[in-house]
């Protein structure tokens, strides 16, 4: 019987191949995008679940509550993972990450740049990145020595084997033992690097790590495997104020997240996690579903636009003693052999298309023909679809009565017509919410990279602070300023695109003692304000002139309206033990991404700083020529490390590379859409024009134009794509205003973007029913008065 349903069906394809062509396209167009996405999704749930003690490691989540407001990160206290440690019995493991930098090592023959940061001793007792030389407990015991990847070892030793032991200098010329080497990071994991140092070596960098007072690494921990987490949140919970009081106005609290989950859920709202990339991981499965739908809705548009042709057919067989089931069969089984023809033209385009769906998203995706349940759930999905696609068809049309459809034509009632249309409406408000929500996402990443941010991107060039650098810098800028289309030379630790250290040690006359607040810091040269343009609202910038500039502090307007001063050029201000006076204060500018709002910040004078960033200002126009200069000045001062620098904007522009993925897969995605809906409403055209054949006769010979007919044809068609728009409107504002809420600065969503929306749908939508109108208006009014 199953061959007897294939036959037919294959047949029914080779008969009406239009139909056959335009239902295989659209199917396969929905299942393309759904394996695109099912591909993406599921690389993205499979990130950090490969680490074999994954259901005990954990990362700690620091929650501050003050000034009537609660905010929480994963920034926490340099001291914290070896006191936890010591303190907590169930913690088996602890240790200390700081964020990837990206350095400049050095061989004796060799130079090249490299990522990574600086880790406690038992971080790979915790994660399983297989050691190929060193042993897991001395990897990051010693100061001084340094773990490096399989990648690095053999850029600059040829091996692992010839690396281990050997010595490499750091950035700061530091020369390095190489106490492991590593196994490449695989790509599902969040953690990505080249290379680690001791926690040691960084304490003994940054004194301000044995403060309780900064915050600045993550803090990762591992759980003895019987440790009952219930009871272990509890006892980290009030941890922090067994080393810093409490007050009454002021609390911090600790909290434990689940590793493998931070991927995923990192984004934090009024101190508690709430989303993160999850969001797209959910939205994007929705699309996947939605573009199916919107392709099995084709099929029954279609399907049942060829009804009337079919209609004879059933009522012979129904006849001739054909029961219902079997005519449901032949039907579902047409419907499946079109959704596997689909699904083999699917793949083919899969294959293709990944490697710039792979380059878009940064994955590395691939189709796994060898796994066997990719191709049971991938069979599993197809029947799926095949049923949805096929089962109104097959019960319409099984449920003719061979009576009235051998009379006579077949005419369809109110009810099958209003399905039909709702079906459309349905695909095309789908459509155009993917089609606003392109808009408004286009807008909002538009907005982040146009947007002023308080200080002047343009023209404004980072240069790595590495090898001679570090003692050299006074001279390099003397040098540098003398060159030709330089403005200004300044020096800051971190970059003015990323201030990541905050400090609570904070302190200034007549501050409420039971007050806790954080203020981000910032270490910079002479020239800072100058060179990034900042606006100086009141007071000066740092100055050679000023002999206890060293003592003193600028700050923002933010800074000044949590301290309370309202005239406060000379007040004192202490950060630490660091006490002293404010000079300026600078206006408000955006030292991070536009997903937080503007932080109070303190900025202090330090001219040395053992890493960081030097700040070029180049004369407009001249940019290219003061690069030159700069590359020959640093080959004669620095001439053990490439010459290396990046333009500000190109580092504001990593802060949303995530959303800019988002944007561009939502535009492929929207397009997509839209195209196998109008294949839908093409399918109702054809529906439609066939059940009006001998109305347009009449009304031809009545004296009816083309133009006349199009525009009454036309006009039905769109009715449902109207209803679409006005259903999408409200449902794809709904979605996007909280899609915008991860920005503490936003656009607004104005009328013309909904209106846009709606008369682009509108125009495509005409384009698409033209054809099928104006060759229905064209046919020659006998032939159709004639037809049955």
């Amino acid at each position: 019987m199953i061959k007897n349903y294939l036959k037919t069906a294959w047949r029914n394809l080779i008969r009406n191949k239009s139909f056959s062509v335009i239902n295989i396209s659209g199917l396969a167009l929905g299942i393309t995008c759904s394996l695109l996405i099912v591909l993406w999704v599921t690389d993205e749930q499979k990130v950090d679940a490969f680490h074999a003690n994954s259901d005990y490691l954990y990362l700690v989540i620091e929650r501050n509550s003050f000034d009537g407001k609660t905010e929480a990160s994963y920034l926490t206290q340099g001291l914290l993972a070896d006191e936890l440690k010591r303190v907590i019995p169930e913690v088996q493991f602890a240790a200390a990450l700081e964020n990837n930098n990206s350095i400049n090592f050095v061989t004796s023959n060799k130079t090249g740049k490299m990522e990574g940061s600086f880790a406690g001793a038992d971080f790979f007792k915790m994660f399983s990145y297989p050691l190929l030389q060193g042993t897991e407990t001395d990897a990051l015991l010693n100061p001084g020595s340094i773990a490096i990847s399989r990648k690095m070892a053999e850029y600059f030793f040829n091996s692992a084997d010839q690396a281990i032991g050997k010595t490499i200098s750091y950035a700061n010329g530091d020369n390095l033992l190489v106490s492991a080497v590593f196994e490449n990071i695989p790509a599902n994991s969040s953690q990505q690097f080249d290379f680690l140092r001791t926690w040691k070596d960084y304490v003994n960098q940054n004194a301000w790590t044995s403060n309780w007072n900064s915050t600045s690494p993550a803090t990762l921990v591992q759980l003895q495997k019987d440790a009952d987490l219930t009871k272990v949140q509890s006892r980290i919970k009030d941890f922090i104020h067994l080393y810093r009081p409490k007050t009454t106005g002021s609390h911090t609290e600790l909290e434990l997240q689940s590793y493998r989950e931070k991927y995923l859920h990192s984004t934090f709202k009024d101190g508690y996690i709430d989303g993160g990339r999850i969001e797209y991981v959910r939205l994007f499965t929705l699309v996947a579903i939605f573009i199916l739908i919107i392709a099995c809705i084709n099929f029954m548009n279609l399907a049942t636009a060829r009804a009337g042709k079919r209609a004879k057919e059933v009522g012979v067989r129904k006849a001739i003693g054909a029961v219902r089931s079997v005519l449901i069969g032949q039907f579902v089984s047409e419907a499946i052999l079109i959704t596997f023809m689909a699904a083999i033209i699917a793949l083919i385009l899969t294959v293709s298309i990944l490697p710039v769906f792979n380059a878009l998203t940064g994955k590395q995706l691939f189709v796994p023909f060898s796994n066997p349940l990719f191709w049971l759930g991938l069979s599993g999905l197809l029947i799926i679809t095949g049923f949805i696609a096929g089962s109104y068809p097959a019960l319409f049309l099984s449920s003719l009565k061979p009576v009235r459809v051998l009379k006579g034509t077949l005419r369809f009632g109110k009810g099958a017509l209003i399905f039909r249309k709702g079906l459309v409406v349905f695909q095309f408000a789908l459509s155009i919410i993917l089609m606003i929500s392109m808009v408004v996402i286009h807008r909002q990443m538009a907005y982040t990279q146009s947007k002023h941010l308080g200080y002047d991107r343009d023209n404004l060039i980072y240069l790595p602070v590495e090898g001679e650098m570090t003692r050299n810098y006074p001279l390099f800028k003397e040098q540098a300023n003398k060159l030709a289309g330089i403005t200004n030379v300044s020096i800051m630790k971190e970059t003015p695109t990323v201030i990541g250290h905050h400090k609570t040690d904070v302190e200034w006359q007549g501050k409420d003692p039971n007050l806790f607040t954080s203020f981000s810091d910032a270490a910079v040269g002479y020239d800072f304000v100058k060179t990034l343009k900042l606006k100086i609202k009141e007071g000066r910038d740092f100055d050679k002139a000023f002999g206890m500039d060293s003592l003193g502090f600028i700050v923002n307007e933010t800074a000044v309206k949590k301290i309370g001063y309202t005239d406060p050029i000379g007040q004192p201000l202490s950060l630490g033990n660091r006490k002293g006076t404010i000079i300026g204060v600078v206006e408000d500018f955006h030292f991070n991404s536009m997903h937080q709002a503007i932080e109070p910040l303190i900025v202090r004078l330090d001219e040395s700083p053992a890493w960081g960033t030097i700040l070029i200002r180049t004369a407009a126009g001249q940019t290219k020529q003061a690069v030159a200069g700069l590359q020959t000045l640093t080959k004669d001062m620095n001439p053990k490390f490439p010459f290396t620098y990046e333009f500000s904007d190109q580092a504001y522009a990593k802060l949303y590379h995530s959303e800019e993925i988002v944007s561009k897969l939502t535009n492929g995605f929207a397009l997509l859409a839209i195209v196998i809906s109008c294949l839908g409403l093409f399918g109702l055209a054809m529906f439609t024009a066939s059940q009006r054949v001998k109305e347009i006769g009449v009304r031809k010979v009545l004296g009816a134009t083309v133009q006349d007919i199009v525009v009454l044809l036309s006009a039905n068609f769109l009715k449902p794509v109207v209803i679409g728009i006005l259903v999408a409107f409200p449902v794809a504002g709904l979605i996007m205003n909280q899609w915008l809420q991860d920005f503490a600065y936003k656009i607004d969503i104005e009328w013309w973007i909904y209106a846009l929306a709606g008369l682009a749908t509108v125009v495509i939508a005409l384009l698409t029913v033209s054809f099928e109108s104006i060759r229905s208006a064209l046919t020659n009014p006998v032939k159709n008065l004639r037809s049955e």
